[in-house]
């Protein structure tokens, strides 16, 4: 009988080898346990990894796969694509709990004891041989491959103290303090960044994977532990750092290839689960879902930017940190202007820069440009690619007879210019965008929004359209953005202008 036929009442009631036995407790490996497992779930249509988005398809049905292969499993892939997830997860498929000789640093099974220990114990006493319950959570290990692991890390060492203290040689196996992998016996043991490892401390895995024996100190133990190797590894790691050795990649027996979202739902569905929003957030901030689309759509053009190291890869992590980056951004200028509460602007994308820059890797070009000038152009690629899903391509419209954008062109065409500062209160914002002639209207002809905050949302985001289709000009100051006439931007730096609000500006229709 395995463990999942026995009730938890069964369970906690059991104490004693006599009484698993009497029980009807079948050993099994832990390949088995997780095959058996993942057999059932398949069968009563229970989702394996929930909350795992975009492998459906593709990474998901391989690990299926892999498992019911009974194989130790390789994730390679970029960074910020789920490998380790998909690792911690695997603990799901586990027996809620497992009986061990009690004690026994290797948690033994009390029907196949591994250690001198649990053998010398299980002689003792018989029957009468003390067992706990190991928690599923208890058989999941994970380390992080760097240059300074050593093969005592890992697989353990001599213990001198140890062998002083039991006056015994050190060939003894009892003399041995084992390190992590031993201790992993009949658990989930993942390495992640397995390339980082060095090549001689690899090697030490080759009969732990293969042959099921240790060797330590110059004598080998048979130890044939029962272990699920996941290991993760970073095609980066290959040429930057090291390489998995081609033995321990031979006795890997599934690698499987995972990648970033295919789709912007997809990616979408990532941040909004992942993303930590504080209740204080929600209840000030109100957002849209097209700027949740414009911060996925940075992620996508930063992917393809010729500026950003395609190699390195542009974590999930970007649009998580940007998108808390965002809704902190709307929450500060809310509390600075005293407001019970605020809709999210385009402006906002512009705070969300230091979270651009802390997550992508530049080339030489982008490194010349700066990491700020790189995520400022990231935003307007953004803006840009999903502005034509909202609006007409502005290059038709220029060879159209009536240009939908001319009222708008005209307004800044006559010296009008318009300063979009990031923390205006909200009154302000409203009348700034209302003071521009054609706006209005040509957002309630060509575009759906859905109440009064998001017609007002469209209206900020057709000026930033406008402006990187070159229709109008654009202008970076340190506390916003200035849209003016295409010409004049041509002709004005950054810092040629303070910010001057008189009574004048109205006249002048300058704001």
């Amino acid at each position: 009988m395995k463990y999942s036929e026995l009730t938890s009442t069964q369970t906690l009631g059991i104490h004693t080898l006599g009484e698993l036995k009497k029980a009807g407790y079948e050993s099994r490996s832990i390949k088995q346990e997780l095959r058996d497992n993942l057999i059932e779930k398949i069968k009563s249509k229970t989702e394996v990894f929930p909350g795992i988005w975009g492998y459906e398809e593709t990474v998901i049905p391989d690990v299926e796969r892999a498992i019911l292969s009974m194989h130790n499993i390789n994730l390679l892939g970029l960074r910020g694509q789920a490998k380790t997830r998909i690792a911690r997860m695997m603990v799901n498929l586990l027996d809620e709990y497992i009986p061990f000789v009690k004690d026994s640093e290797l948690h033994d099974d009390p029907l196949a004891p591994l250690s001198r220990f649990a053998k010398d114990v299980i002689e003792e006493k018989g029957d009468n041989t003390p067992i706990e319950w190991l928690h599923r959570s208890e058989r999941y290990t994970e380390k992080l491959a760097t240059p300074d692991v050593s093969v005592a890390d890992l697989i353990g060492d001599v213990d001198p103290i140890k062998a002083a203290t039991l006056r015994l040689p050190y060939s003894d196996e009892r003399v041995i303090h084992y390190g992590l992998i031993p201790r992993s016996h009949r658990g989930i043991f993942v390495i992640n960044e397995l390339p980082d490892l060095q090549a001689r401390i690899q090697v030490a895995l080759f009969n732990i994977l293969q042959e099921g024996d240790i060797q330590i100190r110059g004598f080998k133990l048979r130890l044939p532990l029962d272990i699920q190797f996941v290991f993760t590894a970073n095609p980066e790691d290959y040429t930057n750092r090291g390489s998995i050795v081609t033995p321990l990649k031979d006795r890997i027996e599934s690698q499987i290839v995972t990648h970033y979202p295919k789709t912007l739902e997809v990616g979408k569905k990532i941040t909004e689960q992942e993303a930590v929003v504080k209740k204080e957030q929600k209840q000030i901030v109100k957002v849209n879902e097209l700027i949740k689309t414009l911060i996925e759509q940075i992620a996508f053009e930063a992917r393809e930017s010729e500026y950003v190291d395609s190699k390195s890869g542009v974590s999930a992590r970007l649009t998580i940190s940007a998108y808390e980056s965002l809704l902190s951004s709307a929450e500060r200028r809310a509390l600075i202007n005293g407001e019970d509460s605020t809709y999210v602007r385009i402006s906002d994308l512009y705070g969300v820069i230091p979270a651009i820059c802390g997550k992508v890797e530049l080339v030489y070009e982008g490194e010349v440009e700066g990491p700020v000038i790189v995520a400022q152009n990231l935003i307007g690629k953004a803006i840009r690619t999903q502005f034509l899903n909202y609006f007409p391509d502005p290059e038709k419209s220029k060879k159209s007879k009536i240009n939908p954008f001319a009222k708008v062109i005209e307004w800044f065409g006559s010296g009008n210019e318009m300063e979009m500062i990031g923390d205006m209160p909200d009154r302000e914002y409203i009348a700034r965008l209302k003071t521009i002639d054609g706006l209005d209207d040509f957002v309630d002809m060509l575009s759906a929004y859905g109440d009064a905050n998001e017609k007002l949302f469209m209206m900020e985001f057709a000026l930033h359209g406008m402006a990187e289709y070159s229709l109008i000009g654009k202008q970076s100051l340190d506390q916003g953005i200035k849209f003016q006439d295409l010409v004049s931007s041509m002709f004005s730096g950054p810092d040629d202008e303070d910010f001057d609000f008189d009574d004048d500006d109205d006249e002048k229709g300058r704001f």
